[in-house]
């Protein structure tokens, strides 16, 4: 119950677990490109910073070679200012080659720059500032130097409209993002939703569903597909199921019924004599019959069980089917011929249990003298040869009634019986099922060949595995 309370739908599964991977992995990068973008600004706004510091020591030179002031040098800079946009917290300082103040923007004491340079004047005293230094010289005498100072949060800063620029496109790439993997799962949930329902109505014993196999995606396209191939296959095998059981219990109360009522009139006294004996060996032959019948029921449970154990010898089949053959041929009467027998020159050794081998041989056997056509001889070809790949197969056809095409894919299955065994025979229909189980225990397989008409007959091919 606990594991049901804490089930989702796959639409708010993926989305919800998206939107927050996408969220913090924009997170992370949008963190990670605001610092670079800062260390970027700052570094750029220092090498302008540079180039300034230059151009004042440039214009600082008179004539004479001395250090020479001009009146306008503020309203040079505060024209680079705002050309390089540069913060309005920049400090310029002129100082002569004793490290005295010249000039200062905005204007400063003796002391005041002491605090701001250090005692060798290159350096930033204060860790909050960033200076810029060029040297004034003339004919490479060093008259001076030029610091302009910047606060390092003034050089980092970021405009208001840039973070909102970038905020914003944050925020619509981690919408985007959303509603992508929102429209995405929810077309991949809605045909699983539906394959889901129609499951939960096939559980339910309702086996007639519709579901729309037009789904653009291959793979989801395929699942609805194959679900609604198993559905009527279901449905096909429950009505099979119903059929089959029906028949089964038909076939089990007719002899029990017969047994009872011949007992029954010999107890009685309503016949005597040899009459009576004819009625115990009716009951006895009915008797057989349903034992054979509960045998072939037992013997397919154990086998679908695994109980049985299949020995896998090594056979050597020519001999091995020749004499299957003559002793099935023994107990058959006039109206059969003899099968013609089509074997290879050499030697071929399989790999099996010889009385499983001979079990499914006689049970095909005798399923073509069941199909004999009225009026028409039997006639029964065994072709056994070796495929090749590690395989040889036995290929047993008759001329029979053969099988309709609707029921091909049915034979295979339990408790199924043919339309004349349905009207003429007595059976389970587990004949070719415990076949097909025995073949696949011993490494083969049995398989029923395709004819164009079902006046040609039935051909089916049984392949063991060769002994290596």
């Amino acid at each position: 119950m606990d594991n049901l309370r804490k089930q989702t739908s796959i639409l708010s599964y993926w989305t919800i677990r998206y939107l927050i991977i996408i969220s913090i992995g924009l997170l992370i990068t949008a963190l990670t490109t605001f610092w670079w973008i800062k260390q970027e600004a700052m570094d750029n706004r220092m090498q302008t910073t540079g180039l300034l510091a230059q151009e004042i020591a440039d214009r600082s030179v008179g004539p004479d070679g001395n250090i020479e002031v001009s009146q306008n040098l503020t309203a040079l800079i505060e024209d680079r200012k705002r050309f390089f946009k540069l913060t309005v917290e920049m400090c310029v300082i002129i100082t002569n080659n004793k490290g005295q103040l010249l000039f200062s923007m905005p204007p400063l004491t003796e002391e005041e720059m002491q605090h701001k340079l250090n005692d060798e004047l290159n350096d930033v005293r204060s860790p909050e500032y960033k200076a810029a230094t060029a040297s004034i010289q003339r004919d490479g005498t060093l008259l001076g130097k030029v610091f302009v100072l910047q606060s390092k949060k003034t050089l980092k800063h970021i405009p208001q409209e840039e973070i909102g620029f970038f905020a914003i496109m944050l925020l619509f790439l981690i919408i985007l993002s959303w509603l992508t993997i929102y429209l995405l799962a929810r077309k991949l949930a809605r045909p699983i939703l539906k394959v889901a329902t129609a499951a939960g109505q096939i559980s339910s014993g309702q086996y007639d569903i519709a579901i729309q196999a037009n789904a653009k995606e291959r793979e989801i396209n395929e699942l609805i597909v194959s679900f609604q191939e198993m559905a009527g296959r279901l449905k096909q095998l429950e009505q099979s199921r119903a059929i089959m059981l029906a028949g089964v219990s038909h076939e089990l109360k007719t002899p029990v019924t017969s047994i009872k009522g011949l007992i029954h009139a010999v107890r009685e006294k309503v016949v005597e004599g040899d009459e009576a004996d004819e009625f115990l060996d009716i009951a006895l032959l009915e008797a057989g019959k349903l034992q054979r019948m509960v045998a072939d029921l037992l013997d397919y449970n154990a086998l679908a069980a695994g109980v049985i154990s299949i020995r896998h010898d090594r056979l050597a089949a020519i001999p091995l089917l020749s004499e299957i053959v003559y002793q099935w041929f023994l107990t058959q009467d006039s109206g059969v011929s003899e099968p013609e027998l089509t074997l290879p020159t050499t030697p071929l050794f399989l790999r099996g249990d010889p009385l499983r081998v001979q079990q499914i041989i006689v049970n095909l056997l005798n399923n073509s003298v069941q199909a004999k056509q009225q009026g028409i001889p039997l006639k029964l070809t065994i072709e056994l040869h070796n495929t090749g790949r590690g395989t040889a197969e036995i290929i047993i056809t008759d001329n029979g009634t053969g099988i309709l095409a609707e029921h091909r894919g049915l034979i295979f299955e339990a408790f199924f019986r043919g339309g004349y065994k349905q009207s003429t025979l007595r059976g389970l229909g587990l004949g070719l099922t415990f076949s097909t189980l025995l073949a696949e225990s011993m490494s083969g397989s049995l398989k029923l060949r395709d004819h164009d008409l079902p006046e040609a007959g039935c051909t089916f091919v049984l392949t063991l595995p060769l002994q290596r």
